[in-house]
């Protein structure tokens, strides 16, 4: 299947949420994630904002509606993902690779120091996924503040601490 990665125009935004909701369908896999396919989403209008604020990439394949997205903000000269969400429909064709891929070449561009995020460590769409992609777990002594208080977050909203970790990939 050929599909292109892009910057998202706010015109992009009334499909996420959709997405979003499909990608959550995978934690129903494990029984005790599952709550997390009914957990609410960003709305379309917050989708907006963090396509004016931040960096969002979708990616699409011709005559298809959109697949997935990708959501970053520049934290410590260090490039976030707060989000990486593909639709079931179009899992495993690598859709998620390339929007991570394009991330980690925009934040070479802007010449960072690294690409970041939070994720479970067991779930082999999770921290695996992006251990193929070169990122590293980080110690809790090596975790910079930014992802500290983000772990944190997730905790008090009711994600299990001890499945969660930060990934960093540092760029030359």
């Amino acid at each position: 299947m050929t599909y292109i990665v892009r910057r998202a125009s706010p015109a992009d935004a009334a499909a996420l949420p959709a997405i979003e909701r499909s990608a959550a369908e995978l934690f129903r896999r494990d029984p005790a994630l599952a709550w997390l396919a009914d957990a609410e989403v960003p709305g379309v209008e917050q989708h907006v904002q963090a396509i004016e604020e931040m960096c969002v990439w979708v990616v699409e394949s011709a005559g298809q509606p959109l697949a997935g997205f990708l959501r970053a903000l520049e934290i410590d000269n260090q490039l976030h993902i707060e989000e990486l969400s593909v639709s079931q429909d179009f899992q495993g064709q690598g859709m998620g690779r390339a929007l991570v891929l394009a991330v980690i070449e925009q934040a070479r561009r802007m010449q960072l120091q690294a690409v970041t995020l939070t994720t479970f460590r067991d779930l082999p769409w999770n921290a695996p996924f992006y251990q193929r992609l070169g990122f590293a777990v980080l110690t809790r002594q090596d975790t910079p503040p930014h992802l500290l208080s983000a772990l944190q977050s997730e905790i008090a909203h009711g994600f299990p601490g001890e499945r969660r970790c930060a990934m960093r990939l540092p760029l030359p």
